[in-house]
């Protein structure tokens, strides 16, 4: 018989995995945290000896908290806009080792951006499956359809995520890329610019008033030469894993929000958050020294 205890810490071994889950399905770190403490109450209702498998279970669970809040959300098209980004995570860049067994679980700005255009059916089917490994037949169940249907809802998710810029491996030589980006464009090195971005570079800014896109070097070198002569500090920053670059006024109110994408030692994708007042309700690192 299991004992409260036991259920207690089994909970809290599987807890950054639901954590994780439930990140990629709202792409809301609150909103999955949320969900995963909606699936713990759900288990303390629970006759813990009437679960066969604790982590698939509570897999079981936080997949239905989460199809059930995208399809509210659908339902509520007022509450959630689709030029709205997902909330970043931002914490300091320290090349330490818990930070690198962090960054193995972290998924990028510029796929989160991808999946919340998915339809929530589909989104479960991909996060589920091609992430966590669940098999077809239990993500059919959760979704009331057949396991048929339910391949073929991750395999449309699929072809849509395929065109997210998937970034170098190495971090390290990430950090060097974005780093020599924020040099050149402090510096007003349009030439050290150009060579640091691919040719294909999209950039994609969420502002009050939408989302502008651009494509291309010379309207991103155009936007970072702007962005870098209004902000006064900066400071490069881990934005949901990946490499990006903070700014700030004088007075330390932070300004804009970038996260890059680097592949081959250039940086390939760009997101980036130019909203001072979303910004100042988020919990971000401090502005470097003057």
């Amino acid at each position: 018989m299991a004992t409260e205890v036991d259920v207690a810490a089994a909970f809290d071994r599987e807890r950054p995995r639901l954590t994780a889950l439930a990140h990629r399905m709202l792409g809301s770190l609150a909103d999955a945290e949320d969900a995963v403490q909606e699936a713990w109450l759900r288990l303390a209702r629970q006759d813990a000896d009437t679960i066969d498998s604790l982590p698939g279970w509570l897999t079981t669970v936080v997949g239905r908290v989460c199809i059930d809040a995208l399809r509210a959300r659908r339902a509520r098209p007022e509450a959630r806009y689709d030029d709205e980004l997902p909330d970043p995570v931002v914490t300091p860049d320290d090349d330490d080792p818990q930070e690198r067994v962090a960054l193995a679980d972290s998924v990028g700005l510029a796929l989160l951006v991808v999946l919340d255009s998915l339809a929530p059916d589909e989104r479960l089917a991909f996060v589920l499956h091609d992430t966590f490994g669940v098999p077809f037949a239990d993500i059919a169940a959760i979704l009331g359809k057949t396991a048929d249907a339910t391949k073929m809802l991750a395999s449309r998710a699929r072809r849509k995520v395929r065109g997210t810029p998937q970034p170098d491996a190495d971090h390290r030589q990430q950090r060097e890329v974005v780093d020599a980006f924020l040099a050149a464009a402090r510096g007003g090195d349009f030439e050290a610019l150009l060579n640091l971005l691919d040719p294909q570079i999209s950039w994609r800014t969420y502002t009050p008033h939408g989302v502008v896109v651009k494509l291309g070097t010379t309207e991103v070198v155009a936007a970072a030469e702007r962005g870098m002569r209004a902000a006064v500090l900066a400071r490069r920053v881990r934005v949901n894993g990946a490499p990006g670059i903070l700014t700030w006024s004088r007075s330390g109110k932070p300004l804009g929000l970038m996260s890059c994408t680097v592949r081959g030692g250039r940086i390939v994708d760009v997101v980036a958050l130019l909203d001072p007042v979303r910004l100042a309700t988020m919990d971000l690192p401090q502005p470097p020294p003057e």
